[in-house]
């Protein structure tokens, strides 16, 4: 299971199984919150823990999503689909910005364009661990001396 927290660790999420790739967006919030989401359906195999505050975009008539973040800290956690899919699914990710460095490393990245096309755009190769470290320093994947070891 990957465990994410948020700073004073007083929420987060849990994921159960493979992540599979991670996405990259660049919507003109994706982009300020620097986030990287891991997709799947709310109360499957992602969970949020502790209790969390929302936001959704004022300039939008009828948001799609909800942004769910810390109320102490304001880390940004996860968002989810305002309206469940005809099937009765809620689409939701997670930021893996909040898991410990070292559990998701090695996950690909996707690449969305959010800001213009909407479309998935070509993928380079790159893992997590680029947009994190010094691809060339063999200790970049330690844990932070304050990282988290369990949920919260």
């Amino acid at each position: 299971m990957l465990i994410g927290t948020c700073h004073c660790r007083a929420t987060g999420w849990e994921l159960e199984g493979d992540p599979g790739s991670i996405t990259v967006c660049n919507c003109t919030l994706c982009r300020r919150w620097g986030v990287l989401w891991a997709y799947d359906w709310e109360g499957e195999r992602m969970h949020l823990t502790g209790e969390s505050a929302t936001y959704t975009r004022a300039d939008r008539s009828d948001p799609h999503l909800e942004f769910r973040f810390c109320p102490t800290c304001a880390c940004v956690l996860a968002w989810r689909a305002r309206r469940p899919d005809a099937d009765g699914r809620r689409r939701m990710a997670v930021n893996v910005r909040l898991a410990p460095p070292e559990a998701v490393a090695d996950l690909r990245i996707d690449y969305f364009d959010g800001l213009d096309s909407f479309e998935d755009l070509p993928v380079d190769g790159r893992c997590v661990r680029h947009f994190w470290f010094r691809v060339d320093d063999p200790e970049a994947s330690r844990a932070a001396p304050d990282a988290p070891t369990k949920g919260p």
